[in-house]
């Protein structure tokens, strides 16, 4: 396996792990990181979902052959606990130094000695080491398959930052094409988006917009997921669509039978996409999937991604959505746009947009705790259409929304803004990634106030809840046809 092995970790988790580490005292501390994994073909993450902090003179002691160590008693508490979640465990240290550390001979020695029981004990693992210092981490990782040192960790917040066991060679200079992002960010922020794999779910007006502005910002992988195909409606919003591309000249002819057939060969959306996507930036890997994201198979395909975008309007969509960024520890936005419509009078009563940065934490945007996926919409979106209007669930149901493409673009703009400066380290520490909505008749901005529920399935530390589990836990996604 030659798999680069990422760590991820959210900020508040990593927080509480520094202090614990580097508490000003110049002495070393030690912890256990309770982790959940996702191996895919970009390689191994280990999602960092509870840090366990070993209390000194009590689970860390003073070594008999290393300067110090864990307890046995410690290790086994913690690698019991492990195996009953099926977690990784990791054990965790400090060395001095700040932008460089490695392992001594005495802790390679005792991973030797330990880590094969260990894994036994856990019931494969992985299992493993990290030592920190105070901006490096170094890893030891050991699976039944072999032992294999960690490539870099990834803190994720407002700021998503990458550790390594030593400093990176300088970056290549970026191509001259990008030189007025460089003069803003640099050739490594520039290699920094030219590494990133973006998925983009939706590629209605929104959606478009986000997929020709990572194209040009130099993005290296874009996966774009819609099901559906452009009509003649789409043309004043999809950027980049064609009159060809929805067929029109067979949808406006009065025969419905070669209405019918211009709609069946009208282009998909994300095939739109991705040739936009070409024309902006001809060396990409663009990935055009037409699917939805509440099927397993193609949720699956994002597992590994860097940063998710959703924007679908469905609340089947924002529960898959919501469950990757946790599950997976994928940072993400959904956004959005809403013109309501008085219906007695058909007169606009309000107009807003919602741009929503969610981050794998307690306080971190989750869609849930902001009631943002109500349960009875999630009822409602899976009957089938006689059942819906049997049960009459909505009103108006096949009366399309007004949209128009500016209000696409308030939403979405400060959501590329956000992706951008997360990670090019832009953002003032004191920055929160609140939801922010545009009110437009009023020109309002509002800022949500974050929140949490202890109990939720997504984003809490609760023993339920699929945080930072990865591939052991299931996503809820429609079950497969047989």
């Amino acid at each position: 396996m030659n798999k680069p092995i990422e760590v991820r970790i959210d900020r508040p988790l990593y927080q509480k792990l520094h202090q614990h580490l580097f508490p000003g005292d110049g002495d070393e501390h030690g912890a256990v990181i309770a982790a959940g994994i996702v191996e895919t073909p970009r390689g191994i993450r280990l999602l960092a979902r509870e840090v366990f902090l070993a209390q000194d003179g009590i689970d860390y002691v003073p070594g008999t052959r290393g300067y110090r160590a864990l307890t046995a008693k410690f290790v086994a508490e913690i690698s019991g606990y492990c195996a009953e979640q099926n977690l990784c465990y990791l054990a965790v240290h400090c060395h001095g130094g700040t932008d460089q550390v490695c392992f001594s001979a005495d802790d390679m020695a005792s991973h030797e000695r330990g880590y094969p029981a260990l894994l036994d004990i856990t019931r494969g693992g992985p299992v493993g080491a990290l030592v920190f210092a105070k901006n490096a981490v170094a890893g030891d990782i050991w699976t039944p398959s072999g032992r294999f040192s960690l490539d870099h960790m990834t803190i994720i917040g407002s700021h998503i930052r990458k550790l390594y066991p030593s400093p990176e060679p300088q970056s290549r200079p970026s191509d001259p094409m990008y030189d007025r992002h460089v003069r803003m960010f640099g050739d490594v922020g520039q290699e920094i988006f030219a590494n990133l794999k973006v998925v983009i779910i939706g590629l209605g007006g929104g959606g478009s917009l986000i997929n020709e502005w990572l194209s040009r910002l130099g993005v290296g992988h874009i996966v774009a997921i819609d099901f559906d195909r452009i009509d003649l409606t789409n043309l004043p919003r999809i950027v980049g669509a064609t009159h060809w591309d929805a067929m029109s000249w067979l949808t406006k002819q009065p025969i419905p039978w070669l209405q019918k057939l211009g709609k069946q060969l009208a282009a998909h959306k994300v095939h739109v996409a991705r040739r936009v996507a070409k024309q902006a930036n001809s060396s990409i890997r663009y990935d055009a999937v037409v699917g939805n994201i509440v099927d397993e198979a193609i949720a699956r395909l994002l597992i590994d991604a860097d940063f998710l975008f959703l924007a679908a309007d469905s609340m089947q969509s924002r529960l898959v959505f919501n469950a990757l960024v946790h599950q997976y520890l994928i940072p993400g936005i959904q956004i959005g746009a809403k013109v309501s419509v008085n219906k007695q009078t058909r007169q606009v009563s309000d107009i807003f947009t919602a741009t929503r940065p969610v981050l794998p934490y307690a306080y971190g945007g989750c869609l849930h705790c902001h009631e943002l996926i109500p349960a009875a919409r999630l009822q409602q979106e899976a009957l089938s259409e006689q059942e819906r209007r049997t049960q009459r669930y909505v009103e108006d149901e096949d009366i399309a929304q007004p949209s128009v493409i500016t209000l696409n673009v308030n939403s979405a703009d400060q959501a590329m803004n956000d992706f951008m400066m997360m990670f090019t380290g832009l953002y003032q520490p004191e920055v929160q990634l609140c939801h922010q909505l545009r009110f437009a008749r009023e020109r309002n901005i509002f800022n949500v106030e974050p929140c949490a529920n202890d109990d939720c399935l997504d984003c809490s530390s609760s023993s339920r809840s699929r945080r930072a589990r990865g591939d052991r836990y299931r996503l809820p996604c429609r079950m497969p046809n047989v």
